[in-house]
């Protein structure tokens, strides 16, 4: 039998870490040795996230203070916001792999990470060595990577939908983006615009032409194909707890038929077990709680497309995708222990 991954989780007490406990706990080939959460030190895991209650008796710790001692580690996994992965994963042991679920490696561009992120990038040198963690888009790069940078939310669910389309060449004109998440996209401590009496009713827009993923978006679709087109993406805000459902409008050279372009997405995605690509529309009720991305494609005979994507965010959009890059990184099925359905209603 092969030998288990020893895991640490620096981050352990937010939605992103709560997801990474959830998944890692039974992953038959992983054993988390370390679960960090600075305000919980000392509790137990199930006390703090009560869905885990029973099923462990792992503790959560105060990050070590000296980070260069973790030799017995064989991958740390950052879900910590962002800016503070940038200091710690620069201490860690030379040999240690790390999956970043933070914006803090995603951008190439030091000038445009402080633009889009308002901080310092202050290891440039480390940030040549990550390799970006779209697994369906990057997989062989990623079987040899020692650095994940785990891609945004928004940024899965938008190049799952566009890098089948960037790669055919096909693309004229504008892309336009309108993507809409759930509160849990916020993060665990509340805000004033995530509170739930202000978030159950309401449908708002926010961060017009400033999100972060927006660099991260175009630069990934530069490296998939010839991407020099006007890219427009907008965020809004569901009154749903999880899930992310963006809409994706494009132009094409040629007229592409409804069959086109499934054939297109299949063949593309057809070594991809999680992306699915169904008829009709996808719903966030099918993909919560599961790695799944469900894409559709429509056209008409004007030349234009809709791409529509649905992700759970905390899963593919952030710890089912980081475990997916674990995976592969250590020579298992992509797929192990990310096998779940999600809910009908």
């Amino acid at each position: 039998m092969q030998r288990k991954i020893k895991i640490a989780i620096f981050g352990g007490s937010g939605y992103g870490g709560s997801e990474l406990l959830r998944i890692l706990l039974f992953h038959l080939n992983a054993e988390i040795v370390l679960v960090t959460a600075n305000e919980h030190a000392g509790k137990s895991v199930g006390e703090v996230h009560r869905n885990l209650f029973g099923l462990t008796d792992l503790k959560f710790e105060k990050s070590p203070e000296d980070l260069a001692e973790l030799e017995n580690i064989d991958v740390a996994f950052f879900a910590l916001p962002h800016g503070q992965a940038l200091s710690l994963i620069q201490q860690l042991p030379k040999n240690l792999k790390v999956i970043d679920l933070s914006g803090d490696f995603r951008i190439n561009d030091g000038d445009v990470f402080r633009e889009f992120y308002k901080l310092e990038h202050t290891a440039t040198d480390l940030q040549k060595e990550f390799v970006y963690g779209l697994t369906e888009t990057n997989r062989e790069a990623i079987t040899q990577a020692q650095y994940i940078a785990n891609p945004g939310c928004f940024a899965t669910a938008t190049l799952l939908a566009l890098a089948p389309m960037v790669k055919s060449g096909l693309l004229t004109g504008k892309i336009i983006v309108d993507a809409k998440t759930g509160s849990s996209g916020s993060g665990a401590k509340a805000a004033a615009n995530t509170h739930h009496p202000q978030r159950m009713n309401s449908f708002y827009a926010y961060k017009p032409f400033q999100h972060q993923h927006v660099p991260e978006i175009e630069q990934h679709l530069k490296a998939v194909g010839a991407f020099e087109n006007n890219f427009v993406f907008m965020t809004h805000s569901l009154p749903v707890s999880r899930g992310i459902f963006a809409s994706c409008y494009l132009e094409t050279t040629v007229n592409l038929t409804g069959e086109d372009l499934k054939n297109l997405y299949e063949l593309f995605y057809k070594d991809s077990f999680f992306v699915r690509v169904v008829d009709g529309s996808p719903d966030i009720n099918w993909v919560k709680t599961t790695n799944f991305c469900d894409i559709a494609a429509h056209s008409n005979p004007n030349k234009q497309i809709v791409v529509f994507s649905a992700i759970d965010n905390l899963v593919k959009g952030a710890a089912g995708q980081a475990v997916q890059n674990m995976n592969l990184m250590f020579g298992l099925d992509e797929k192990t222990g990310l096998v779940f359905t999600g809910s009908n209603p």
